[in-house]
């Protein structure tokens, strides 16, 4: 089985923050690994964009039952019609997390991905809670996620 790796983070970020998502779904599609992400826009679009023109394999957890709400660059669109709750199937699925920057759904997203004894990673985060370990950049946030599975 291929390692899953999660990437959560701002449906609206700052350029920079966007770009270093682009970098880390490079990085995951380059080790081989699979990326999951909401399917949206912003920071999931960005991670998106960096897998698959890595040639990487992208899949995106959608909250509405509309498979046609994925970002262009999700090759398996997941749709759930359960909102904010496909965050539980985001976390449930990865091996581990890379957290970005983000509100209340991207911490939503790390506590259970922390309850459920995963690796949560923080790329790029003020502040994240106990538990979540920082990286200094996309490949070492790769690198410790791949660690983990």
């Amino acid at each position: 089985m291929r390692t899953i790796i999660g990437v959560i983070g701002d449906s609206d970020p700052a350029p920079e923050t966007a770009a270093l998502a682009e970098e880390a779904g490079a990085e995951i599609a380059r080790a081989g690994a699979v990326l999951v992400c909401g399917g949206l826009g912003g920071v999931m679009q960005a991670a998106a964009r960096g897998a698959k023109e890595a040639g990487g394999l992208t899949v995106g957890v959608l909250p509405t039952y509309d498979a046609q709400s994925a970002n262009s660059f999700i090759d398996i669109p997941v749709v759930t019609g359960m909102g904010h709750a496909r965050n539980v199937i985001i976390a449930a699925t990865a091996h581990a997390l890379i957290a970005m920057s983000g509100a209340h759904g991207t911490l939503s997203e790390i506590a259970i991905g922390l309850k459920l004894g995963k690796r949560v990673v923080s790329l790029g985060r003020d502040a994240s809670p106990a538990g979540v370990v920082p990286a200094a950049s996309a490949r070492e946030a790769v690198r410790m996620a791949l660690e983990s599975s």
